[in-house]
């Protein structure tokens, strides 16, 4: 049988750590894999308990799940002009005509927006087949919305920008993001894109069953507010994690914070939920200065909670506000556990409670079930 063409991947210089692992773990089990359930012809059943039939008993033809293997490509010079303007070059880009395009990048700064918004404006009208831009970390998104007039929600602004992307010859490009703050903010972006809203809270989950026995058993799911409860709620407290085989499958107990005024000042207090005796984990899709994740975390520990822990998706953490959480006498966590979807998160991870949690898997899982998946 003739070799499967891989898609091709692309990525911003900040990204290519995490853009390798994607390549390697994509590629793991390339080529032909027998399909774990029958095909059958629409229109026919199978017997009660019959064996696994791969074959389409009209045609004959057996159907094999086709995996496609990713190439990490290296082809993207990124240079700058001495006015410091990008002085960017495709290599060998007429190559790239009818393959698929992954792109892993990074809005982290503004002063990498621009380059690589050139690229992916380009990429698409050298007529390749597909194009997925994987950007993990939306970063205007908690600027969604206008309370007063005059406000400008910058979230709506970069979404239109990245509705820009070409279409390619098999349609429209993917958005494909993590946590983004709002849910609401995937009707900001036009019809010429597909914006894709995944979420990393499967490696919290996964991370979770890990942890010692005693601690495992008595872990509470606590969140800042109840927006926050409302958007991730349900993946703790309604969705059974693990495998009913081993006995792992668990429901969280679930704590809602609140701020409250009292005077002039917000404190933050405990709303519904009981924390004590329990090792408690307070999740919000990201973290800015920190200062309501140590409001809360004190707010839980005055309840006699065991411990505190903390889990975001984007450490965004400007000015090293992240440093607040080394010093113990400000606030004492087991564990702070972030995703490298911000290019300076792996360095934070280097600190306790730190602890980094590589979107390798939750994108490579998004993309081997469906991107990569045909059947032939």
């Amino acid at each position: 049988m003739a070799g499967v063409t891989p898609a091709l991947l692309f990525c911003h210089p900040s990204m290519e750590a995490l853009a390798d692992e994607i390549a390697k773990r994509c590629s793991h089990q390339p080529h032909m894999i027998p399909l774990t359930t029958p095909v059958t012809p629409i229109g026919s059943t199978l017997p009660e308990n019959s064996p696994p039939n791969f074959t389409d008993p009209s045609t004959s033809k057996v159907y094999r799940k086709l995996q496609q293997p990713v190439q990490f490509c290296k082809t993207i010079k990124w240079d700058r002009f001495k006015d410091n303007w990008p002085n960017l070059f495709i290599d060998k880009v007429k190559s790239y005509a009818g393959r698929d395009v992954i792109f892993v990048g990074s809005f982290h700064s503004q002063d990498v927006v621009f380059e690589q918004l050139s690229i992916l404006y380009t990429m698409p009208r050298y007529l390749v087949r597909s194009f997925k831009f994987i950007l993990p970390y939306f970063p205007t998104s908690t600027m969604e919305r206008v309370d007063t007039e005059g406000q400008v929600a910058t979230a709506k602004v970069l979404a239109t920008m990245l509705s820009s992307i070409p279409t390619t010859t098999r349609g429209p490009a993917q958005i494909v993001m993590f946590d983004i703050h709002a849910l609401q903010e995937r009707f900001y972006f036009t019809d010429q894109v597909i914006p894709r809203l995944e979420s990393a809270i499967p490696l919290l989950l996964r991370e979770i069953l890990t942890l010692p026995d005693e601690m495992k058993s008595k872990i509470t799911i606590a969140f800042p507010d109840e927006g926050a409860t409302k958007r991730f709620g349900s993946m703790f407290g309604d969705s059974p994690i693990g495998s009913p085989d081993d006995g792992t499958i668990k429901k969280y107990p679930i704590v809602t914070c609140t701020k409250v005024r009292d005077g002039d000042k917000r404190i933050v207090t405990v709303k519904e939920g009981n924390p004590k005796g329990r090792h408690v984990i307070i999740v919000d899709d990201l973290v800015q200065t920190g200062g309501t994740l140590i409001n809360c975390a004190k707010a839980l520990l005055d309840q006699d909670a065991a411990s505190v822990s903390a889990y975001v998706t984007h450490a965004v953490f400007p000015q090293e506000s992240w440093k607040a959480f080394t010093d113990k006498s400000k606030i004492d966590m087991k564990f702070f556990w972030i995703t490298d979807s911000i290019p300076h998160a792996t360095e934070i991870a280097n600190h306790k409670p730190f602890k980094l949690l590589s979107l390798c898997d939750a994108i490579s899982d998004a993309l081997l079930g469906y991107d990569l998946v045909s059947y032939n």
